[in-house]
């Protein structure tokens, strides 16, 4: 019998897993709202640079007057180190923020079950990967469920919150309560490829990617109308530079596996220069060469930057109206999950009532008979 989870209003004590960029932001998060931490990682070098990383950004804070030396103290007192799983024993949640290898999180998720105490509740901070398959690899599935923070952690206000088939009522309702504290917007959806955000911005990065492979436009043409016309701070191609193509491509592999949309295939684009061994900022190279950092000037083609803009935002537009149809998520949490969660000006939902439903239909309709893909018409009324 499962034992009931502690109250989310009493839980004290968090344990995070991997003291990358998000674990040490995970860990800050936590520490700053009250909670007591223990970071772990499989190194001492690993736990090295996870104290560095936590140090790193509350010194950027500190210089920003966000925080205040009393409050840097705190934060970094609440927190123990170290490399050793028992450390864990006592805590009430466990997140894991391991890099995205299903194989490496079933192994984590196996030594955490060895060590938690039987009511903790064990999170995975999964951005793409199943959650019910990484559960499976414990002897509590009913108390497993994703906590998807979005980088940095500190920073961003959004938390996809998902539960599998398998988890309790009980643990739901304590994780939304912890979420809650954390003074971030929480969306509850279910264990599906890409959940909200990674779904739709996915989509629209693999789309801009196509446009590029059918020759149709430049990098800086898509860059330029995205970052011009729509007003979000990045070009798509320059987003997944920084994102990491190897992790579009992957994210993209599971959500193609699981629609069999030919449209969501990791684009040409993508895996070329992947196999190529340019993975985006982090080798210094993907659409765009860092070495050394670009100045990204603003394409002069303006009717086909408008061109550009209106087939990847009524694409993207088309998404969030199928995924809000499904009834997988609401068109608050869609948008919500857009602007928190990527920075966006407007969510997706936002825009359309801009535009208008009907304008947007019309687009949609055109969009799927120049392109020669039905799958953007819009859905039936």
């Amino acid at each position: 019998m499962t034992q009931k989870s502690v109250s989310g209003t009493d839980l004290t004590q968090v344990g995070v897993i991997g003291l990358g960029i998000m674990g040490a932001g995970i860990v800050e998060v936590f520490s700053a709202q009250g909670f007591q931490v223990v970071g772990i990682a499989e190194s001492k070098l690993a736990v090295d640079q996870g104290k560095q990383n936590l140090t790193n950004s509350l010194t950027r804070a500190l210089a920003k007057q966000k925080l205040t030396q009393l409050e840097v103290d705190q934060i970094q007192g609440r927190v123990t180190w170290s490399e050793d799983f028992s450390e864990l024993a006592d805590c009430d949640l466990i997140i894991e923020a391991a890099p995205e290898s299903l194989a490496l999180k079933q192994t984590i998720f196996k030594q955490i079950d060895e060590v938690a105490k039987p009511s903790a509740v064990l999170a995975t901070n999964t951005s793409s990967l199943s959650v019910t398959e990484i559960a499976s690899a414990t002897n509590r599935p009913s108390q497993v469920l994703g906590f998807h923070f979005f980088n940095p952690a500190p920073i961003q206000k959004f938390v996809e919150l998902v539960a599998t088939p398998l988890t309790t009522p009980e643990v739901i309702s304590d994780a939304l309560n912890v979420g809650r504290k954390l003074n971030k917007y929480v969306a509850q959806v279910a264990d599906q490829p890409g959940f909200i955000v990674n779904k739709l911005l996915l989509v629209y990065l693999n789309h801009a990617v196509q446009i590029l492979d059918l020759k149709k436009a430049t990098i800086l043409d898509i860059d330029s109308a995205m970052r011009e016309l729509a007003g979000y701070p990045m070009g798509p191609l320059e987003l997944a530079d920084l994102i990491g193509l190897d992790t579009c491509v992957e994210i993209l592999k599971t959500i193609y596996s699981d629609s069999g949309n030919h449209l969501h295939k990791p684009a040409a684009g993508l895996t070329d220069l992947l196999a190529g061994g340019h993975k985006g900022r982090k080798t210094g190279s993907g659409f765009y060469n860092y070495s050394p950092k670009p100045e990204i000037p603003a394409s002069p083609n303006t009717a086909l930057k408008n061109e550009i803009y209106l087939e990847l935002e009524t694409a993207y537009l088309g998404n969030a109206i199928e995924m809000e149809a499904s009834g997988y998520a609401s068109k608050a949490d869609i948008d919500n999950g857009m602007k928190l969660g990527c920075g966006l000006p407007a969510g997706p939902f936002e825009r359309i009532e801009v535009i208008g439903i009907n304008e947007v239909r019309d687009r949609q309709a055109k969009l799927a008979q120049t392109s020669g893909h039905s799958e953007y018409a819009p859905l039936p009324l």
